[in-house]
């Protein structure tokens, strides 16, 4: 009995996101196990509040790699969905079963699979967190903002990811429940660049 291609798509693509670089790194480079610190989320943010900015942006950018390089390489092929493939790369992301699916909040994979799609989208994303975030200093508000306008931009463009933008616009939302009520709360934790040894 054959397999379906496209669950062999949906496996490669939730791999590829389920890597959790910013454990990995940390590791490698015997840092705090970010999992323990901050806000205890092996993404981007955490690993800069906790070790430093090389290691945040680092960590930043080999998560918009793991999303990057699958996008890029199935949005050249047209037998292949490129639906599919962006949320399971996300969905690997946030729930990655290696680490008892407690992942990043999906801000780097997304910027890296709009990226290997549309560069135009990326671009307006990146732009609108670093006006918000140099507003507010609030990562998390920039990255809710930034996830907003470019869904809604989608939505002009009457583009054929806006469903897939939807999605993870919602799960974007969800992962950043506790953030959203910090903001309320006028508590959230502001953007601090500061070297760690």
């Amino acid at each position: 009995m054959s397999i379906n291609p496209e669950l062999y798509l949906i496996l490669i693509c939730y791999l590829f996101g389920s890597i959790p670089f910013g454990l990995v790194i940390s590791k490698i480079l015997k840092k705090d196990d970010p999992r323990s610190l901050g806000s205890k989320n092996i993404g981007a943010t955490n690993i800069l509040r906790v070790s430093g900015v090389k290691l945040g942006f680092l960590t930043l950018f080999f998560d918009i790699l793991k999303a990057f390089i699958p996008i890029k390489v199935i949005s050249l092929s047209n037998s292949l969905n490129l639906e599919i493939a962006i949320i399971s790369v996300f969905i690997g992301h946030l729930f990655p079963f290696w680490i008892k699916f407690k992942g990043g909040k999906g801000i780097a994979v997304l910027i890296g699979a709009i990226l290997a799609y549309k560069i135009s989208f990326a671009l307006l994303f990146l732009l609108t967190w670093i006006i918000v975030a140099i507003l507010t200093r609030y990562s998390s508000l920039a990255a809710l903002v930034a996830c907003i306008f470019t869904f809604l931009f989608m939505l002009i463009e009457g583009d054929k990811l806006v469903p897939v933008m939807f999605v993870m616009l919602i799960l974007v939302i969800f992962k950043h429940f506790n953030n959203i009520k910090r903001l309320i709360r006028g508590k959230e934790t502001k953007i601090i660049l500061k070297k760690v040894k």
